[in-house]
């Protein structure tokens, strides 16, 4: 680096009464977190960014520079300073006497990477770099976003960056491909002024703009395509359609899906509803059908008839083990006594209404399953007045012969009565009775 700690001058008078101006505005002027701004000057005549870092406390308004950024280095100039990744900033006051003691990083003036110290803060006098010839027709002062020198550097490079300034296009006027594009293609130049106003307004990806020029399709149209892509490249749900297109063959499928305007989610189904009707995709009119919305709902409701038919038979057959599993520990149940009966589970159905009506799970969760499996068994606790109406519900386990869990309404926890019955008269006798059935 060819400046020194020597270089670095103290803020103007005119700039400090300018950020102080700026932060009254923009703040509660005793605010007491810290605040940046930045502002432009020349040293060893070239032009350098310096941020400022402000703060106030009793009343009373502190400010000191805490960073120089020069033009063409990649390293800047820090001063009671440190970042951190996960809690950005930290400034250190000891100098001013805002803090009793003096942090590690509070040594004077140093050097650092010029990348951790930009700290994206209003530039007080964006005006100054026009005074520069080199930058005299940059339109630096219409540049709104903070980092006014990687602006300028870009500029350095590409003029017609100060195009898409004054085009009020600036979130893209650091943009390498877009530039080099501008500068070499005239039509590109008047197709880009054309359509300014839809680009500042939606704010297209940069790659939205190339492709939309060059394939001369709508911005719209193109930006839902390059979604699509980005979209696809990010989320695991694509696994199916990842595993069948081959990566050779991504652009001849994005073309496809862009010419025919298919959404990646549709295509996805599609491909989903074709393997479970087993039918051969290397076919292209499986494949890559021409009409895509016809075919997609005709595959869309062959499988769901299909999936219909299957879901029927494995739940006739769920019914049917689920009452042989009933039968078979119909034993276990409880006649009246003490004003409850217990009865086991007849079917799926009956703990789905036990659910529904007493607000719990039984009904959901694979409890059939656990059932059919004899892992654990459903039973139901009635009051013998009212033996149909849904009360409390147990669960009780063949392996261990204790009761899992004994819930009545929303969850809630039997009445002493019912946990006195369940534990001293039904368990013992039902444990009593599997014991007699397995000897």
């Amino acid at each position: 680096m060819r400046f020194t700690f020597n270089d670095i001058k103290p803020i103007p008078k005119y700039i400090e009464s300018l950020i102080k101006k700026k932060d009254k505005k923009n703040y509660n002027y005793y605010s007491g977190h810290t605040r940046f701004y930045s502002y432009l000057a020349k040293l060893k005549n070239e032009l350098v960014q310096v941020y400022v870092a402000v703060k106030s406390k009793n009343k009373k308004w502190y400010c000191k520079q805490v960073a120089v950024h020069f033009m063409h280095e990649n390293e800047c100039m820090v001063k009671d300073i440190e970042f951190y990744y996960f809690t950005g900033y930290v400034v250190g006051w000891y100098e001013q006497g805002l803090t009793k003691s003096q942090k590690w990083f509070e040594n004077g003036w140093d050097i650092a990477y010029d990348k951790y110290f930009n700290m994206n803060s209003l530039v007080v006098n964006k005006e100054y770099a026009l005074k520069f010839n080199r930058y005299k027709y940059s339109a630096v002062d219409n540049y709104y976003g903070t980092n006014i020198l990687k602006y300028l550097r870009i500029y350095e490079k590409f003029p017609i960056a100060e195009m898409l300034v004054k085009l009020e296009l600036q979130n893209y006027a650091t943009s390498k491909m877009l530039l080099n594009k501008l500068s070499k293609d005239k039509a590109f130049r008047k197709w880009i002024y054309n359509n300014r106003c839809e680009i500042q307004i939606k704010g297209y990806y940069v790659s939205t703009i190339l492709n939309a020029y060059k394939d001369n399709k709508s911005l719209s149209q193109t930006q839902r395509f390059e979604e699509n892509k980005k979209y696809f490249s990010r989320q695991d749900n694509f696994k199916r359609i990842k595993n069948f297109i081959d990566k050779s063959e991504y652009a001849k499928f994005f073309d496809y899906l862009k010419s025919n305007d298919i959404d990646l989610n549709s295509y996805n189904d599609y491909l989903s509803a074709c393997e479970y009707l087993r039918l051969d995709l290397s076919l292209a009119k499986n494949k890559n059908p021409h009409n895509f919305k016809k075919w997609h709902d005709i595959r869309i409701d062959e499988y769901n008839t299909a999936k219909a038919m299957e879901d029927y038979k494995k739940r006739k057959m769920l019914y049917k083990k689920f009452e042989k599993v009933a039968k078979k520990y119909l034993f276990m149940q409880s006649d009246a006594e003490n004003g409850f009966v217990i009865v086991i589970a007849k079917s799926p159905a009956e703990l789905i209404n036990e659910g529904e009506v007493l607000h719990h799970c039984v009904g959901r969760m694979n409890y059939d399953q656990k059932f059919v499996k004899e892992e654990s068994l459903i039973f139901f606790v009635r009051n013998k007045e009212c033996i149909d109406k849904p009360f409390v519900t147990l669960e009780y386990s063949l392996k261990t012969h204790k009761v899992l869990q004994c819930y009545g309404e929303y969850n809630s926890q039997p009445s002493d009565a019912v946990i006195d019955f369940i534990k001293k008269k039904w368990l013992p006798y039902a444990n009593k009775k599997l014991k007699m059935m397995v000897a």
